[in-house]
């Protein structure tokens, strides 16, 4: 009778006694070849940024040293410092309050919290700005019920940008730490309760200890977002480490001071990373009673309840709800002044492009991870698990530092082009999208590489090696079995690329060809030339589309919620 072998996947029997063949053996250089490939794509770009802190230019840092170099740091380092916290008291606090309170509204509260993941970080910006500036509506209100001297604090500063900041992405806190308290064993809290602690001392001295964690990891994810924001810090005249790299390649043509800049960022990205896992430390964070039943929410009344629903209303009025409704008001009215009823034939083309290029972008990232994920299980060795897990490392790494990285190598190649004469070199370089193409691809690999990955947990691997017993060829074990089994994350891993690449903005500004536009950088120009209203539609666009990823992750929330 044959036999399968867990322990070693790549020995099948075949049934005849004192033979066992090794299907894997003979495929693994092929599978670790192109697994290989696809791992030196990814690197490859970081790696030329991170050469030059290595081979740092004396000149170049003197330079920047006597320009605005100490003021960018400091902008980065204060902005960082200010969203983390921002983010950290808003999504833990609302976490805390919809996994412990019942109270009007907690149901549809605690998914509706998460709506804010639809709305870049840069059209939250935006609309902040026209609402709040001085020919705003809410100055221009105030003047006209107190007079023209009536005082309000500067908009376009510092502290502004860590609150509009910190309201787009406060949910990457909320949604970790939401889950942590959700699952902390009722006897843990039980038990802290019977030594007479209170709700808050409870929260403060055990459920935020045990949910450290999944905040170190979320505030992780915010403090990426942050660094790699440009738009958004630059509506607030604030100049940080990502808004000095498109200025100097940009405004100055300086590819060195650049590439320096951009591996500041790297620097900056590396260190986020190693304070995430120090402040997880060796420490592990089990519960008695894990399994069982999660802490049954206490149940407000009166102001209290009415107080917990107001907070959480004002957040995601604020977050989600306004800049929402003024998208659509800023569209219809677009579309009601045209004589003929019609859109702006800008529109239609630039988010043909956006599409275009979005679509593009998940089908190569979906190719290419495919083969990795099924490199991984058919290589079955740890050193194409290790590459397997190089592949996903652009996800960690700041948008500007990947496009910079992304131009340093497509000029290398330009000028072997030139130097092999071939004149077409430089137009097949620079003159179509695929060094966009190319950035996108090591940027959000790591997204499908995950989808696709988590997708084929469900095929055993004793599902893999009886086809592989049966006679079938690596390729039609591909299709034939994994491919069919792993419909739902290929949809999975389809849009959300597309939707990140979507919304992506630092990427498309620093590689784009000429001429080529997209709605996320339409929408940045229509709105640094405060062109308020022209700038509704497309980035109501990029919200609506944006929506599909957050919907999913509600509907599981919904889940959860049935479940407390």
């Amino acid at each position: 009778m044959t036999t399968y072998l867990e322990t070693d996947p790549s020995a099948v029997s075949t049934g005849v006694p004192g033979r066992r063949e090794r299907f894997r053996r003979p495929l693994r250089p092929r599978w670790l070849l192109a697994t290989f490939a696809v791992a030196a794509l990814v690197v490859l770009p970081v790696a030329l940024v991170a050469s030059s802190i290595l081979t740092p230019d004396a000149e170049v840092w003197s330079f920047l040293w006597r320009t605005s170099l100490l003021e960018m740091v400091g902008s980065t380092l204060l902005l960082l410092a200010g969203v983390v916290i921002g983010t950290l008291v808003l999504g833990t606090g609302l976490a805390w309050l919809v996994a412990t309170y019942r109270f009007p509204g907690r149901g549809a509260f605690s998914w509706l919290l998460m709506l804010p993941l639809a709305v870049p970080a840069y059209v939250l910006g935006f609309i902040y700005v026209w609402l709040l500036d001085t020919p705003g509506p809410v100055q221009s209100g105030l003047r006209g019920l107190f007079g023209s001297d009536v005082w309000f604090p500067e908009v376009r500063s510092m502290a502004t940008a860590i609150v509009v900041l910190s309201l787009a992405l406060y949910p990457y806190v909320y949604l970790f730490a939401r889950a942590a308290f959700a699952e902390q064993a009722v006897a843990t809290h039980e038990a802290a309760r019977t030594l007479g602690q209170g709700p808050l001392r409870v929260a403060w001295r055990v459920l935020l200890p045990m949910a450290r964690p999944s905040l170190a990891a979320g505030s992780a994810l915010v403090a990426m977002e942050t660094l790699t924001d440009y738009a958004t810090v630059q509506y607030f005249n604030v100049e940080t480490v990502s808004v000095g790299i498109y200025r100097v390649w940009n405004g100055m043509y300086d590819r060195a001071a650049a590439t320096e800049l951009a591996s500041l960022v790297l620097v900056f990205a590396v260190t986020i990373i190693v304070v995430e896992r120090a402040l997880r430390g060796r420490a592990r964070y089990h519960q008695q009673g894990g399994s069982a039943r999660s802490v049954e929410p206490v149940r407000l009344t009166g102001l209290r309840a009415w107080t917990a629903t107001a907070a959480c209303a004002a957040v995601l009025g604020v977050a989600f709800v306004l800049p929402a409704a003024q998208l659509v008001n800023w569209s219809s009215l677009v579309t009601l002044r045209r004589s003929d009823g019609g859109l702006d034939s800008r529109y239609l083309e630039y988010a043909t492009n956006s599409l275009l290029i979005a679509a593009a972008a998940a089908l190569i990232c979906l190719v290419l991870a495919a083969v990795v994920v099924n490199a991984r299980r058919l290589g079955g060795d740890r050193l194409t698990a290790g590459l397997a897990r190089v592949t996903t490392v652009g996800y960690a790494v700041p948008g500007p530092v990947v496009a910079v990285g992304v131009l340093l190598m497509f000029a290398g190649l330009d000028r072997a082009l030139d130097a092999a004469g071939l004149d077409w070199g430089r137009f097949l370089v620079t003159g179509s999208v695929a060094g966009l193409l190319y950035a996108y691809v090591v940027r959000f690999l790591a997204v499908s590489y995950n989808s696709l990955d988590a997708s084929l947990e469900k095929v055993t691997p004793s599902m893999t090696a009886s086809a592989l017993t049966l006679g079938a060829a690596p390729w039609r074990v591909v299709s034939r079995v994994h491919l069919p089994m792993v419909r739902t994350g290929i949809g999975v891993a389809l849009v959300l690329v597309a939707v990140d690449a979507l919304k992506e903005l630092p990427i498309v500004l620093l590689l784009r060809p000429f001429g080529f536009e997209t709605l996320a950088v339409w929408v940045y120009r229509l709105a640094s030339e405060s062109r308020w209203e022209l700038a509704g539609l497309p980035a109501l666009t990029i919200v609506a589309v944006a929506t599909i990823p957050v919907a999913v992750l509600v509907r599981r929330s919904m889940k959860e919620v049935t479940a407390w």
